[in-house]
């Protein structure tokens, strides 16, 4: 099913602008015992029993360890100037500390090196959620040495590539990994910790700061980080629904935003939980960085628990538990995704100006590294739509005087989607699992007429 077509002429966007579209190791590289890489956490996560809502794997994913030259190719086709791609950590570094692999690191310096070749900036991300087992059998994020050894392994990475990457993001989505991965035991490691999760969330933005002077050292001048935000609706005026709707915002936005823009945890009540030497942790944490990403998605409606309305049937695809202090509702009124979300292109400029206005100079340049939507089949309008909405709602943003430098496609083909499987679709081009042929959709080619039009100016 197609929605109408949509105008063919998108606003016009600055010449300099970063145009890109995002992957991740994990989703899409496949050959997970090969050339020696190490187990990763979703490696172990994917092998337990009904972890995987359709019961798949991602041993093989889209093959593109194997299959890179045809994607590097498919980029080139769409005519992207940017291709963010995740460093897998086991792959590079098995045991996620001592011995390096060079075979992995190979394979990253041929992509950056096909890329370049293909005219495409590489936009490498150090860690995209593939914690390296052996690190998780120590304890993973929730202990601080965790965080030493993602620096050392970014001073690996950025020896091996810093002369051909100009531009770097340390993590992506604390947040998830925290709350989904530690939290509620939905994606790996899959812990259920709830509220002792937070050790998590300090540790990795730890290991951000580490790894951002690990990058410096290296003579890195452009680095970011991407972290998932989305505006919070309140259920209501009431006070219990307010009251639920802020500390929604304070565990999903401002706990990952504000150490790294402010050096300061939103909450002293929040911070006395965290462990270590958190007032000099805050000052590695918010390491200048010349741009910050945003991952947006949706908004959240949210209300106090049991306090009426429509519950959300799920949190990203995850059930909350009844204990939590805050409750999502279903968003009325919106067309949905084949992922249930709801497709609110006008909050994305509520996002951004409401960014500017919290921070202030203290907001660096944005850069929107993940924006994109699930839908089935190749001719699909409905992402066209999708895409076309969000992008002038970006523009809108723009206009309203927020600093945006970039905007990347989540993403360029479909792949492992997590714990759902295979059974989410975000990519611009099609895969047949069963064969990996790759087939570009009705929005590839919409997408690539559309930057064309661009660069004519």
């Amino acid at each position: 099913m197609t929605t109408e077509p949509v105008p063919a002429a998108l606003p016009r966007f600055p010449h300099d602008f970063v145009w890109g579209v995002s992957t991740s190791a994990a989703q899409i590289e496949g050959a997970v015992a090969d050339d020696g890489r190490g187990r990763s956490v979703w490696d172990a996560f994917a092998a337990e029993a009904g972890r995987i809502k359709d019961g798949s794997d991602p041993w093989v994913a889209t093959g593109h360890y194997h299959r890179y030259r045809e994607d590097v190719a498919l980029l080139q086709e769409l005519g992207v100037g940017a291709y963010r791609f995740s460093v897998a950590w086991p792959r590079v570094v098995p045991d996620g500390s001592g011995a390096v692999n060079k075979a992995g690191l190979d394979f990253y310096d041929r992509l950056v090196d096909a890329l370049l070749a293909a005219g495409i900036a590489p936009v490498p991300t150090l860690f995209h959620w593939d914690t390296p087992q052996a690190l998780e059998d120590g304890g993973g994020w929730l202990v601080r040495e965790t965080a030493e050894k993602f620096a050392a392994y970014t001073d690996v990475v950025a020896e091996r590539l810093g002369d051909r990457v100009q531009r770097w993001i340390t993590l992506n989505e604390p947040a998830e990994v925290t709350l989904l991965g530690y939290g509620l035991g939905q994606h790996a490691p899959g812990r259920q910790l709830l509220f002792d999760a937070l050790p998590a969330a300090h540790h990795q933005l730890l290991g951000h700061g580490l790894a951002v002077q690990a990058l410096r050292a290296r003579g890195a001048t452009n680095i970011g980080i991407a972290n998932s935000h989305g505006p919070t609706w309140t259920a209501s005026a009431s006070e219990a629904d307010t009251a639920a709707a802020d500390l929604y915002d304070l565990l999903l936005n401002r706990l990952f935003a504000e150490p790294v823009l402010l050096g300061r945890y939103p909450d002293e009540e929040l911070a006395a939980l965290l462990p270590g030497p958190v007032a000099e942790d805050l000052k590695v944490i918010a390491q200048t960085l010349d741009w910050y990403g945003i991952n947006y998605y949706q908004p959240t409606l949210v209300g106090a628990p049991g306090a009426g309305g429509t519950a959300a049937a799920d949190f990203g695809g995850t059930q909350l538990p009844p204990e939590l202090p805050f409750a999502p509702r279903e968003i009325e009124g919106y067309p949905r995704t084949d992922f249930g979300w709801p497709v609110v292109p006008e909050a994305l400029t509520e996002l951004l100006v409401t960014f500017r206005e919290r921070y202030g100079d203290r907001l660096p340049p944005v850069v929107i590294t993940e924006n994109g939507c699930s839908y089935e089949g190749i001719e699909d309008g409905e992402r066209i739509a999708f895409l076309d909405g969000h992008l002038r709602a970006l523009h809108a943003a723009m206009a309203a005087g927020v600093d945006v430098r970039g905007y990347f496609v989540w993403s360029l083909m479909d792949n492992f989607e997590w714990a759902e499987g295979y059974a989410r679709r975000f990519g611009l081009v099609h895969v047949d699992y069963a064969t990996l042929e790759r087939t570009p959709k009705a929005s590839f080619h919409w997408l690539r007429d559309a930057l064309r039009a661009q660069a004519r100016g």
